[in-house]
C-alpha cells in the first residue's frame, strides 16, 4: 500500500544511529516511508541503510557521492519524494534530537490546514534537553536575529523538524534555493510564507544528541547569519 507520508532522514556517519531512529520512525508513524538520504558516510552507514532497506518495504535510500551540506542533501530527498504520490514530507534529524513520538501531531497539524509544520523550542510547550546556557542563548538570538530581519511571526526560525504539504514543495522554487548549511532552514521557512502558504508552529523539545558528533560548527553559524540579509533582500524569494 501507497504510503502517504515520507520522513526525510540525511545522514552522515550516523552508524549508530541509524536503526534505531528509523525503528522509532516507522512505529510512530505507521502510514509513512522513510528515505534515508546518506553522503556517502566513511564509517558504513550507506551499508547499513542498505541492509534495512532491503528487510523493510517502507524503508528506501538514496546515495549520494559526497557530503554537500545539509541543504543539498534535503533538496535531493524533496525531488525523490515529489517523483512519488506523497501528501506530507518531514524533514527529520538522525540522532534523536527530533522526538520521532511527535510524529503523528505534524500530520494533525497538516491535516487540519496547516501548509508547513515546524517543531519549534520556543512556542508554549517547547524547549531543549541537556543544553548549556550558552548553547540556548545563542539559539535563541539567532531565531530572533532571523526573524526580526526577515519581519516574520515565526519563532523558531532555525529549527530542522517539519512537515511540509507536497503543495509547499512544488510551489516554493526549490531549484532557486541558495543555502546549504543551516540557513537552508530559515530559506524554506521564508519562501513558504513569502508565497502565502499557513505556517502553524507546535511544541517540541529538542533533545541533545544521543550519540556521535555535533555537525554544528562556527563557520556555519556565520554563513548562516550572513544569508539572512542576503534572503532580505533578494527579490527572488
Amino acid at each position: 500500500m501507497q504510503q502517504d507520508a515520507l520522513v526525510i532522514i540525511p545522514t552522515y556517519n550516523e552508524l549508530d544511529n541509524l536503526e534505531p531512529i528509523t525503528s522509532a520512525v516507522l512505529h510512530a508513524l505507521p502510514r509513512a516511508d522513510v528515505l534515508i538520504v546518506d553522503d556517502n558516510s566513511p564509517d558504513g552507514t550507506g551499508k547499513k541503510a542498505d541492509d534495512l532497506a532491503a528487510n523493510n518495504p517502507r524503508i528506501h535510500v538514496l546515495h549520494r557521492e559526497a557530503k554537500e551540506g545539509l541543504g543539498r542533501a534535503y533538496l535531493a530527498g524533496f525531488d525523490w519524494a515529489l517523483a512519488r504520490p506523497y501528501r506530507f514530507v518531514f524533514e527529520m534529524d538522525a540522532d534523536f534530537s527530533h522526538d520521532p513520538k511527535r510524529l503523528p501531531a505534524f500530520i494533525e497539524a497538516a491535516e487540519a490546514g496547516a501548509d508547513l509544520v515546524l517543531g519549534s523550542r520556543y512556542v508554549e510547550g517547547g524547549g531543549t534537553v541537556n543544553w548549556g546556557v550558552g548553547r540556548k542563548v545563542i539559539s535563541q538570538c539567532g531565531s530572533l536575529y532571523a526573524r526580526t530581519i526577515l519581519g516574520v511571526p515565526v519563532r523558531d526560525m532555525t529549527g530542522g523538524f517539519k512537515c511540509f504539504r507536497r503543495e509547499v514543495l512544488e510551489g516554493i522554487d526549490l531549484k532557486g534555493v541558495r543555502s546549504v548549511g543551516y540557513s537552508f532552514q530559515v530559506e524554506l521557512t521564508y519562501r513558504a510564507i513569502k508565497r502565502g502558504f499557513k505556517v502553524k508552529e507546535i511544541p517540541i523539545l529538542f533533545e541533545d544528541r544521543r550519540l556521535g558528533q555535533s555537525k554544528m560548527s562556527k563557520k556555519i553559524f556565520f554563513e548562516a547569519m550572513a544569508m539572512v540579509w542576503k534572503l532580505r533582500f533578494s527579490k527572488e524569494v
